[in-house]
């Protein structure tokens, strides 16, 4: 049975979009048959054992606390080393045949040096680049010391790795444009586990009435408020929705650091009183939430992070048998199918953002076969019992190139 060691920057207990699609390779992986694990660096927080069991997942913790000591560049190599150390010491028990390192880069540059002291193939998983994640998140700036240093190290880990996946295309071209051959690159989507979130829930109304939402259509957010999700724009797209469809309500469901800034625009809004905040809800409550929501809004802002990857969040809603109305950024373009899976607007525009939800507010007669549509593509294009055969060519070829032919469905 084929070993691979996953190694992240952190996992299960936490919950985070990475977290979550990291319980689904590890788990459909095994599944098929490999024998999975995974290591975390310095950044999981969360406490626990050393070694520790999660949805039926083994992974492992790197100790020496926060992220090291000294200065900015000395504290992230000495976390990287430190990883790597922890790496080392557990194929002496475990003996993995390949290390598969997720972003961001401090992970993929503790693979390659453990991959070359235990002679191992790394395989590197681009989810974003986090140079740009910083700067939309509002932690950084395009073009500073660290934005350029963060992607000298992503693009030294490229290069030093066997094999390369990102999540989707608008991430593969752009390592393209940055001289990595295509034929090293791979595409893994984001995906759905239809076993866990491929069944909507049932419409609460007791629930519905706690959040002060009527009979009349919901529209939904459920996420982490960025700014670059555009929530903003979402909200005052609301009274010109409620202008064409009387009864719309809006359900933000979520918390993040733009928070305390709608709510102030939603109070002082003419639709003050059709927009409701549900706060935070643990990921197992979330499709109690779905099924109130006839409509969920995706309106991203336009910049370097939101057209260069895709998100989760449409897929699980197509999954849960919502309608999808989403701006037009690149990576909503990848996952849906204007007029088909879903409508797109452009993007940092409240107007175009309340024409596309009144238009769909007002095609009811429609929405039954919208929501086929995009269930079907969820089975056929992001499921993750579907997606994970697209690791299998990944493996054998870095194994190839590493000079290990050993095949990786064979057990």
């Amino acid at each position: 049975m084929t070993r691979v060691l996953h190694i992240l920057d952190h996992s299960l207990p936490m919950h985070s979009g990475y977290t979550f699609r990291t319980r689904a390779i590890l788990s459909a992986q095994a599944a098929m048959g490999l024998d999975v694990r995974g290591i975390t660096g310095l950044r999981h927080s969360a406490p626990g054992p050393d070694c520790e069991q999660a949805d039926g997942l083994t992974f492992h913790r790197t100790r020496g606390g926060g992220g090291g000591g000294g200065p900015p560049g000395l504290r992230e190599w000495l976390e990287v080393n430190r990883l790597a150390d922890a790496i080392v010491d557990l194929a002496a028990d475990w003996r993995p045949d390949l290390l598969h390192a997720h972003s961001p880069a401090l992970c993929g540059k503790a693979a390659l040096i453990a991959g070359r002291r235990l002679g191992l193939p790394v395989v590197y998983e681009i989810r974003a680049f986090w140079e740009d994640a910083a700067v939309a998140n509002g932690t950084g700036r395009e073009g500073n010391l660290k934005y350029r240093l963060t992607r000298a190290l992503e693009n030294h880990v490229v290069r030093g790795a066997d094999q390369v996946i990102t999540i989707c295309r608008g991430l593969k071209d752009d390592l393209v444009r940055r001289g990595v051959p295509a034929s090293k690159i791979a595409i893994s989507p984001n995906g759905v586990d239809l076993d866990l979130f491929g069944t909507a829930a049932r419409p609460e109304p007791e629930l519905a009435r706690q959040l002060g939402l009527g009979p009349a259509p919901v529209i939904g957010f459920i996420g982490s408020f960025y700014d670059y999700e555009g929530l903003d724009d979402l909200i005052a797209a609301m009274p010109i929705v409620q202008a064409r469809e009387p009864g719309a309500q809006l359900l933000l469901v979520g918390s993040g650091p733009m928070e305390s800034a709608l709510r102030r625009q939603a109070a002082a809004s003419q639709a003050h009183s059709a927009i409701h905040f549900a706060g935070r809800v643990a990921h197992r409550e979330v499709d109690r939430y779905y099924a109130l929501i006839d409509v969920l809004a995706f309106p991203r802002k336009r910049s370097r992070l939101t057209e260069l990857v895709t998100p989760l969040k449409p897929l699980e809603a197509m999954a849960q048998g919502r309608l999808v109305v989403a701006s037009d950024v690149g990576g909503h373009r990848e996952l849906i199918l204007d007029g088909q899976t879903g409508a797109l607007f452009p993007a940092d525009d409240p107007a175009a953002c309340a024409a596309a939800l009144a238009e769909l507010l007002a095609d009811r007669g429609n929405w039954k076969n919208r929501r086929a549509a995009a269930q079907d593509h969820i089975r056929s294009q992001h499921d993750w019992a579907v997606n994970i055969v697209r690791y299998q060519d990944v493996y054998q070829a870095a194994l190839t190139r590493s000079g290990c032919h050993r095949n990786p469905e064979a057990t």
